[in-house]
C-alpha cells in the first residue's frame, strides 16, 4: 500500500508589498529556503517538547489513551480548540479533555498534524481523517483530503468519492466531481460497480441532469436496468420513477418498441404506460417544440463555434455557436469584420488570428472570454497572414503560411499566451495559403494550399520538440482552400479547390500508422474555405464556396454510420469562415442553449 503524504503549511508567510520587502527578497534569493528550515526546526523543537511533557499545559484524552499537547500549538490549526481552550470554563491550569466521537488513532493524526502540517493521507483513511477534519474543523487536513481525493479520481472510485463528499459542505469539489461523473457516464456504465450502490434519489439527480454526456439515451435506459436488477425484490417499483427521466423521444423507433415498451420492468408497472404513451406521442408529432422532459436533447459537452467570414462583397463580424444535439445555432458579437482569418480555442479562450476584412490584410489578434462575452487585443504577429492555418499545440498557437497580398508564405511563428508574444519557427518547406491544419499525437500537420502558381497534394508534419518539419505521403488530390482536422486517431481532408476553377466535394483520410492516404464517401456538396471541426463524435463543415455561390449548408459525417446527414443552416451563407471547438464551459452551455425554454425548435423546424 503506497502512502501519499499531503503536506498543507498553515503558517505560510504572506509576502511583503512594500519596496523594503521586494528589495530584500531580491537581494536574498535564499530567504524563502531560510524561513522553511527556520519553520521545520521550530516544529521539530515543539513535537520533541509534547513527546516528552515538557512545557505542555493539556490532556487530551479519547477512550482510554491521553496525549500531551501544548494549547497554542492545537489552536493555531483549529477553531474548535481555540474555542474549548478559551471558553469561559477554561483555566490557565494543566487541564484534561476527553474528546468523544473520534478514535484515538484519528486524534493521534490531528495532534501530529498540528505540530508538524503534514499527514499521511491513504485510499483506506482518507474517509475517517476528511470526518475528523471536519469535526475539529481542522481547514488543511481538510484541503489535503480534498486534493488527493481530487488526484485519485477515476471511472471506478468517481461515484463512491461523489456520495463521500456530498456528506459534507465542500461545493467546489463536489460540483467538479459531479461533472465528471457526467461527462464520463457512459464510461463509468460500463467499469463501475458503485453506480449499483446509488440511492434512488441520487440515480435520478444523475440521469436527469441535461449535461449528462450520452450518445444514446439507451445508455441510460441500461443502465436503470442494470442499476434494478442489482436489488429486484426492492427496486422493481423504481421503474415507474426513473423512466420519465429517460428522454425517450431521442430513442431510435425499433429500440423504442423492442427494448423499452417490451421490457418486462416496464409492462409489468402500470405507471409505466402513460410515460410510454406520451413519449411515442411526442416522437410522432413532427411540429411539437424539444422542451417537454421525454424529448429534450441533453445540453453538448463541446460547442462548435464559427467567426467571420463572407458573402460575396460583405465581411461579418457574427460570431456563432453550434449546439450539435439540439441541432441549433445562435449567434454573437464579434469585434471585427475579418474572413480567410484563423480561429483557434486556448486555455479556455477563442483566438481570432490574421486574415482580411477585404480591405487590409491584418496581423492583429482578438482574444473573445465567452464567459463575459468581452473581446481584447493580444500581441499581432510578425507577419500580415490571410488564409493562415493555425493549429494548437503544448498551450502555444501555431500560424503557418498565408499570404498578405504580395507574398506568399512558407514562415511559421507561435504564440506563447503567457507572454504574450509571437516567435518566429522553422519555415515549413512549402509556401502555402489556403492550407489546412490540425493537431495529432502531439504534432502539428498541415496539407494542400496554394502556393502562388498552383494548388498542393504535398503535406507536412511539424515536432514541436525538435522544431523540425517532414513532409509525409501527398495527397491522392491537389487541394487549397480545404478542411483538414483529426477525427479518430486520422488525419482527414475535405472538400478545397483546385487553383480556383473546380470546387471538390471528395475526401482523403491519412492514417499516421500506415502512412498512407484513403478516399472515403463524399460530401453531398462541393465546397472550399469552409469551416470544420469535431464535435459529439461527429466532423461537420460549415458553409464555404461552391462555383457559383456563397453557402450556408452545413453537412456532418459519422464514422459509425460512414455517411454524411445534413444538419441546421447557419442563416447567412459565408465562405472564408473559420471553426473551433470550445469545451467545459457548463454555464457558458447552459446560458446559450437553456434546456427549460419551450421555444427549442424540432429538428424539422431548425433546418426549414
Amino acid at each position: 500500500m503506497s502512502i501519499f503524504e499531503i503536506t498543507s503549511n498553515l503558517l505560510t508567510n504572506t509576502p511583503g508589498t512594500s519596496e523594503q520587502g521586494r528589495a530584500s527578497s531580491t537581494l536574498n534569493p535564499n530567504r524563502g529556503d531560510m524561513e522553511k528550515r527556520m519553520r521545520d526546526t521550530a516544529s521539530d523543537v515543539f513535537t520533541e517538547f509534547r513527546l516528552e511533557g515538557k512545557l505542555c499545559d493539556v490532556v487530551i484524552k479519547v477512550g482510554d489513551v491521553e496525549f500531551d499537547a501544548h494549547k497554542i500549538i492545537l489552536c493555531s490549526c483549529s477553531p474548535y480548540f481555540c474555542t474549548l481552550f478559551t471558553g469561559a470554563w477554561a483555566t490557565s491550569k494543566k487541564q484534561m479533555y476527553i474528546i468523544p466521537g473520534v478514535t484515538p488513532e484519528m486524534m493521534q493524526l490531528i495532534i501530529n498534524y498540528a505540530y508538524t502540517h503534514s499527514i499521511p493521507v491513504t485510499k483506506h483513511n482518507v474517509a475517517e481523517v476528511l470526518a475528523a477534519g471536519d469535526q475539529f474543523w481542522v481547514q488543511g487536513i481538510i484541503q489535503a483530503c480534498c486534493c488527493f481525493l481530487e488526484d485519485q479520481l477515476c471511472l471506478r472510485n468517481c461515484i463512491g468519492i461523489w456520495r463521500l463528499v456530498s456528506f459534507y459542505h465542500f461545493p467546489e469539489l463536489k460540483q467538479k466531481v459531479f461533472f465528471y461523473i457526467l461527462h464520463n457516464f457512459e464510461d463509468i456504465v460500463c467499469v463501475s460497480n458503485e453506480l449499483l450502490n446509488l440511492s434512488l434519489e441520487q440515480l435520478v439527480v444523475i440521469i436527469e441532469n441535461d449535461h449528462l454526456n450520452v450518445q444514446h439515451e439507451n445508455t441510460v435506459f441500461e443502465a436503470i436496468q442494470r442499476w434494478i436488477n442489482h436489488v429486484p425484490d426492492q427496486r422493481r417499483g423504481c421503474i415507474s420513477v426513473l423512466l420519465p427521466k429517460v428522454r425517450l423521444g431521442l430513442m431510435s423507433p425499433a429500440y423504442l418498441e423492442y427494448a423499452v415498451i417490451e421490457n418486462a420492468l416496464v409492462k409489468d408497472q402500470a405507471e409505466c404506460k402513460p410515460i410510454i404513451e406520451e413519449a411515442i406521442k411526442r416522437f410522432r408529432s413532427r411540429n411539437s417544440t424539444r422542451g417537454h422532459p421525454l424529448v429534450r436533447p441533453r445540453l453538448p459537452p463541446a460547442i462548435l463555434l464559427i467567426t467571420g467570414g463572407k458573402d460575396f462583397s460583405t465581411a461579418t463580424t457574427s460570431l456563432k455557436a453550434y449546439d450539435a444535439r439540439a441541432d441549433l445555432w445562435v449567434t454573437l458579437n464579434a469585434k471585427t469584420a475579418r474572413a480567410h482569418h484563423g480561429a483557434a480555442v486556448l486555455n479556455g479562450f477563442v483566438y481570432v488570428i490574421g486574415g482580411c476584412n477585404l480591405q487590409t490584410y491584418l496581423n492583429s489578434v482578438q482574444r473573445f472570454d465567452i464567459v463575459t462575452c468581452t473581446w481584447h487585443q493580444v500581441a499581432p504577429m510578425n507577419f500580415c497572414r490571410c488564409y493562415v492555418s493555425v493549429a494548437v499545440q503544448n498551450g502555444c498557437i501555431y500560424a503557418m503560411g498565408g499570404f498578405n497580398g504580395h507574398t506568399y508564405y512558407n514562415t511559421v511563428e507561435c504564440y506563447n499566451p503567457e507572454r504574450n508574444q509571437w516567435t518566429m519557427m522553422a519555415p515549413m518547406r512549402a509556401k502555402r495559403c489556403g492550407a489546412g491544419a490540425t493537431t495529432l499525437n502531439g504534432k502539428v500537420y498541415i496539407c494542400g494550399g496554394f502556393n502562388g502558381y498552383r494548388s498542393l497534394s504535398t503535406a507536412e508534419c511539424y515536432n514541436p520538440n525538435t522544431n523540425l518539419w517532414t513532409p509525409i505521403a501527398p495527397m491522392r488530390r491537389c487541394r487549397s482552400g480545404l478542411g483538414v482536422t483529426a477525427y479518430r486517431g486520422e488525419i482527414y481532408a475535405v472538400g478545397g479547390t483546385v487553383s480556383g476553377y473546380s470546387h471538390l466535394r471528395t475526401v482523403e483520410v491519412y492514417n499516421p500508422q500506415t502512412c498512407r492516404w484513403s478516399t472515403l464517401i463524399p460530401m453531398s456538396n462541393p465546397r472550399s474555405y469552409f469551416g470544420i471541426g469535431v464535435v459529439d463524435d461527429q466532423l461537420f463543415v460549415v458553409g464555404g464556396q461552391d462555383c457559383s455561390t456563397t453557402l450556408s449548408a452545413v453537412e456532418c459525417y459519422s464514422e459509425i454510420t460512414h455517411m454524411w446527414h445534413n444538419a441546421s443552416y447557419i442563416g447567412m451563407s459565408r465562405s472564408g469562415l473559420s471553426c473551433c471547438v470550445l469545451q467545459g464551459h457548463h454555464s457558458v452551455v447552459e446560458n446559450l442553449f437553456p434546456r427549460d425554454d419551450p421555444t427549442i425548435p424540432s429538428m424539422e423546424e431548425a433546418r426549414s
